[in-house]
């Protein structure tokens, strides 16, 4: 903490005030990488860093921020309307594409649909997936959250045109809702070898892309590989295509004219070299952009390099993970796979910001169901939300995912030293050892960017734990604005994925019951007051569709519940008549199987996920461990018993073996390592003297003190003061 008299500050709303500055420099949506590393480096160094108070200073950001939008305000660089949509025609439902596009273009477009998928060899409208009997466009060129603020006459303005790959070319009506899959003549995607890192899709949905170049652009030259329609006077279009990259010189006459390039038949790549002028213009609006915001941070905030060392080395790892997982993750825009929940709730974002843009509050706060049934009510709002700070990219959704290293980090560390902290940390991000366990980063990671709930989720109920529970065995702040901050997180995560509703009533509940037990009132009345907005998806509900759910319809279906409650009864029955082979009695095996299977989905881990189990129990029994961890462990045994009804998919229960993870590893440190010396002292002499174990706290404890977080060495038994026990 800085001293009063050092002008500076580290309070919270400053924070957020230097933050929103540097977002307004670099002006929404921000959607492209180098505006997005400026954004995420300066978060780290906001968050991490004092805040200068002097007002002489905040009038110079202010001014940084003008002058970032002054130029471009006075002086814009030239735009390309660019228009795109999905084409597909079938007999009698050409709709908006045929009323919208130009008549030529449309007749031509069809054409060559029909040449790719002739109408005998097409999927039978009865049959699951196909796109005959789904979603045809409404609108002759597609929506783009990229045009939310900046308006545009077809799909939005751009400034360049620079694509070999869809994938990078964002293209927004992919996830919009064409639901294809199964046994389908049209497929929406492919995945590419392993060794394409950074083109891990293949889009295999036929569309097209127009663009209208203003008079700025004579004298620039556009190349491209595929079908192009050139429009040669109004309304009459020339195709051209070319197996291999050619060029075109762009004439004064061209401008206003529409240039159709078309992915049905064949790949599309298209590359607009601009004039030098353009250049030149583009770069200078650019650059303002992102010299505003740097001049911003430096101003405003006292950087500190160590304090910022951790968080940008834990972030850049998770980025080093992410990549081979699915580099499309990292800016690109991925097509979500037929029949998944991530693309479901894309394309229900979407229509909610269409909704909003049009000011139908009504249905946007509706969120495409009168009565929530997806398991994750609140991930479409999330999705919403990110559209239009990051127009069509997932890089809100990848921000979360890289918060997630830090806040693994702070949980372990509220429970051992930095340095061990950040060892079992960077064990979570870069070794696969996890994936037996189902505590690795990379399962995170895979989920995410197929766009479902569960990984989100998960990143704010840790974020809840920590801000609940304290970072350090000093215990959880009494002050009404935690206490809040945790209530109103873990009621987010319940409103992303509300599975994971056992845990938290279990830490809430004991949180709240040990503040109201110490007289912590402001405790106490802020985690009620922050959880409340969990109330929402009931009141949704009843506005709504009229009628009582308390989160989603679809946690009573048989699908979902394989094993119910009367099946237990009716398996007790069995056993009582000695029915050993029982039909439920062999259900109720099977459920519990793959329960300590646990998300590697293997028998083989079944002996040790058990004794997992047992190590819970232990912990929460024992009086001699830390209340908290008590608390943690509790909460991982009820929210395990989630596992003895519901389906056993990996994704639900990567969260609850986290916890677990974290409750064993303070376990194994205060007990099992000691059990393990009187039982079998040879093998943990060798695994203290292990080169690989010198090496790996050489790494540790010179990263601990270049990042400022260095502690004793050696074991630390953690407890809290008994005034903060739960």
């Amino acid at each position: 903490m800085p001293s009063p008299d050092s002008g500076l500050t580290t309070r919270t709303a400053l924070r957020v005030a230097v933050l929103a500055l540097v977002v307004a420099a670099l002006r929404l949506p921000i959607n492209d990488l180098p505006r997005y590393f400026v954004l995420l480096i300066g978060s780290v160094a906001i968050f991490a860093s004092p805040i200068q108070l002097s007002p002489a200073r905040w009038f110079l950001a202010i001014a940084a921020l003008a002058v970032s939008f002054g130029g471009p305000w006075l002086w814009p660089a030239p735009r390309i309307e660019e228009g795109h949509n999905v084409f597909v025609t079938d007999d009698g439902r050409s709709g908006a594409l045929e009323r919208g596009l130009p008549a030529d273009a449309f007749r031509q477009m069809k054409v060559e649909f029909d040449a790719r998928y002739p109408r005998d060899k097409r999927c039978a409208v009865s049959s699951p997936g196909c796109w005959r009997n789904g979603e045809f466009p409404t609108r002759p060129y597609a929506f783009s959250a990229d045009a939310i603020f900046g308006g545009a006459e077809f799909s939005r303005r751009v400034t360049r045109l620079d694509f070999s790959d869809p994938l990078w070319q964002r293209l927004g009506f992919i996830n919009e809702g064409y639901n294809w899959y199964g046994a389908n003549d049209l497929q929406r995607n492919k995945r590419e070898p392993r060794w394409k890192l950074l083109h891990p899709w293949a889009i295999t949905m036929p569309y097209f892309v127009m663009i209208r170049l203003p008079g700025d652009f004579a004298g620039s030259r556009l190349c491209w590989r595929g079908l192009i329609l050139w429009e040669t006077e109004p309304g009459r279009f020339e195709s051209q295509r070319n197996a291999e990259l050619d060029c075109h010189d762009i004439q004064l006459s061209d401008a206003g004219r529409m240039i159709f390039g078309v992915s049905i038949g064949s790949p599309l790549e298209m590359h607009l070299q601009a004039a030098w002028p353009v250049r030149l213009h583009r770069a200078a609006e650019s650059g303002l952009a992102l010299l505003g915001a740097i001049a911003i941070l430096l101003i405003l905030v006292q950087a500190r390099m160590r304090a910022m060392a951790l968080p940008l080395t834990l972030i850049g790892l998770a980025l080093l993970m992410i990549v081979p997982v699915d580099a499309s993750f990292i800016g690109g825009w991925r097509p979500f796979d037929g029949g998944d929940d991530g693309l479901w709730y894309e394309s229900v974002a979407r229509k909610i910001v269409q909704s909003a843009l049009a000011g139908d509050d009504w249905h946007a706060l509706e969120g495409g169901e009168a009565v929530y049934y997806y398991g994750g009510p609140g991930l479409r709002y999330l999705r919403a939300l990110e559209r239009f700070l990051f127009g069509d990219t997932p890089l809100g959704y990848l921000s979360l995912m890289l918060v997630l290293p830090l806040a693994v980090f702070a949980a372990f560390k509220r429970f051992f030293t930095p340095r061990s902290a950040l060892g079992l940390t960077l064990i979570f991000i870069a070794l696969p050892v996890g994936t037996l366990f189902g505590s690795t980063y990379i399962h995170y990671v895979k989920w995410a960017a197929r766009g479902f709930a569960d990984p989100a989720a998960a990143m704010l109920f840790v974020a809840a734990l920590v801000v609940l529970i304290g970072r350090d065995d000093a215990g959880p702040d009494r002050r009404f604005g935690p206490a809040f901050g945790a209530g109103l997180l873990f009621a987010l995560a319940l409103w992303v994925r509300p599975n994971l509703a056992p845990a938290a009533g279990i830490l809430l509940g004991g949180a709240g019951l040990a503040a109201l037990w110490q007289w912590q009132v402001a405790r106490l009345v802020g985690m009620c007051i922050g959880f409340l907005p969990v109330l929402g998806m009931a009141l949704h509900n009843w506005v709504f569709g009229h009628e009582f759910v308390l989160f989603s319809s679809n946690a009573t279906i048989t699908e979902a519940i394989p094993m119910p409650p009367s099946a237990y009864v009716a398996a007790f029955g069995e056993l009582l008549r000695l029915d050993l082979a029982g039909e439920h009695v062999r259900m109720w095996v099977l459920q519990w199987a793959r329960w300590l299977a646990g998300p590697s989905e293997s028998f083989l881990m079944i002996p040790l996920n058990a004794l997992a189990i047992v190590v819970l129990i232990r912990v929460a029994i024992l009086r001699s461990f830390d209340p908290w961890l008590r608390l943690i462990a509790a909460a991982s045994l009820v929210q395990h018993t989630v596992a003895w009804f519901y389906l056993s998919s990996d994704r639900y229960y990567y969260l609850v073996w986290f916890l677990t993870l974290l409750v064993c590893a303070v376990w194994v440190r205060d007990e099992g390592f000691g059990i393990l010396q009187k039982q079998l002292p040879g093998i943990t002499t060798a695994l203290e003297r292990h080169p690989a174990r010198v090496r790996l706290e050489r790494v540790l404890d010179w990263f601990a003190r270049l990042t400022g977080i260095a502690a004793p060495r050696g074991r630390q038994m953690v407890r809290p003061a008994a005034s903060e026990s739960p």
